[in-house]
């Protein structure tokens, strides 16, 4: 089962935040997002945490001032 597989490699690569890496920006994520879907604030603090980008299709974290990749651009930029 490839798909088992490739769950697997991300798994070792994935590690979950406790919340009081990210609790001190809820305000902040929340004032950026709450308009377009409030529950998608904890996914936005992370982002905002650890610099990083959201790989999302969701049109809700455009705007948000946190760089968005969907699928296709990650697809590409994993082809390289």
């Amino acid at each position: 089962m490839l798909a088992m597989a490739v769950l697997d490699v991300l798994e070792s690569m994935v590690q979950p935040f406790e919340f009081e890496i990210y609790a001190g920006v809820q305000r902040q994520a929340l004032q950026r997002i709450a308009i377009r879907d409030a529950d998608d604030w904890p996914v936005l603090a992370c982002a905002m945490t650890i610099g990083c980008p959201v790989w999302t299709e969701d049109a809700d974290f455009f705007g948000t001032v946190v760089a968005t990749w969907t699928t296709d651009r990650v697809e590409l930029y994993l082809m390289k």
